[in-house]
């Protein structure tokens, strides 16, 4: 048990060895609680997965610099990672529940006119729209595309004729 205390600390008085180890069990914790969360935490980037990448590095962080005691925060962290799972698991198989925790997709482009009422509800304006179908489509001609959309994701992509 001394060797626990020595080589981790404890309270915030942690000396540069300490916080170091600490720092690296908390990565593997961490790693083992991205795996068991899933590929979509650090993929999609929905509103779902900012929220579990957000809190779940600010509730690892009080582990290292010993701002909150260990277990605790491994055991809040774990909760988070599992509450995560079964949202994204339910948001599968229950398209409302999808639609309440990411939203939908807004239909900013259609037959050669944007949509002035959905950019305003998108918070976008015309030439970053512009600029995506420049970067997702490789041309600046509108002529080519029938719809643009923001995606559930906040990326803007469009469809061609």
């Amino acid at each position: 048990m001394h060797l626990i205390y020595e080589l981790f600390g404890e309270g915030k008085n942690l000396t540069i060895l300490q916080m170091t180890a600490r720092a690296v069990v908390i990565f593997v914790i961490a790693l083992i609680l991205i795996r068991i969360s899933g590929r979509r935490s650090f993929g999609l980037h929905t509103p779902l997965d900012n929220i579990i990448t957000i809190v779940l590095g600010a509730v690892l962080s009080r582990a290292i610099v010993g701002a909150s005691d260990f277990l605790p925060v491994i055991a809040s962290s774990t909760t988070l990672v599992l509450i995560h799972r079964f949202l994204a698991y339910g948001m599968v198989y229950h398209p409302w529940l999808a639609r309440i925790i990411s939203g939908e997709k807004i239909l900013l482009f259609k037959d050669g006119n944007f949509i002035e009422r959905n950019m305003d509800k998108a918070q976008i304006g015309r030439e970053e729209i512009l600029a995506e179908v420049r970067k997702t489509a490789l041309t600046e001609d509108l002529v080519g595309i029938e719809k643009i959309y923001m995606e559930r994701n906040g990326e803007v992509n469009s469809v061609k004729k």
